[in-house]
C-alpha cells in the first residue's frame, strides 16, 4: 500500500495584459502589481496555505510569480514550507 507522506503545488503565474490593450509600460506594470496583490489577499482570504518563493517583474511590463501552495488539508507539507 502506498500514500502520500508530504505534498505541495509548485505553481508559475505570469501576470500580464493584451499587447494591444493600449495602456503605457507604466500603466500595465502597476496594474499587473495590482493584480499580484489581489491574487495574495484572494489566497489568505480562502486560507490557503502558500509561500511566495519568487516574483519577477519582466521586461515587457508582466510579472512571473512562483507560488508554493497546500491545497489538502489531509495531507501533511513536511520540508515543503520550511
Amino acid at each position: 500500500m502506498k500514500r502520500v507522506k508530504a505534498g505541495c503545488i509548485l505553481q508559475t503565474l505570469v501576470f500580464s495584459q493584451k499587447e494591444d490593450c493600449g495602456f503605457s509600460k507604466e500603466s500595465q506594470r502597476r496594474y499587473n502589481r495590482e493584480e499580484v496583490e489581489k491574487y495574495k489577499k484572494d489566497l489568505e482570504k480562502n486560507r490557503t496555505r502558500y509561500q511566495i518563493v519568487s516574483v519577477e517583474e519582466q521586461d515587457d511590463a508582466s510579472i512571473v510569480v512562483h507560488v508554493r501552495k497546500h491545497l489538502n488539508e489531509k495531507t501533511a507539507v513536511g520540508e515543503y514550507f520550511n
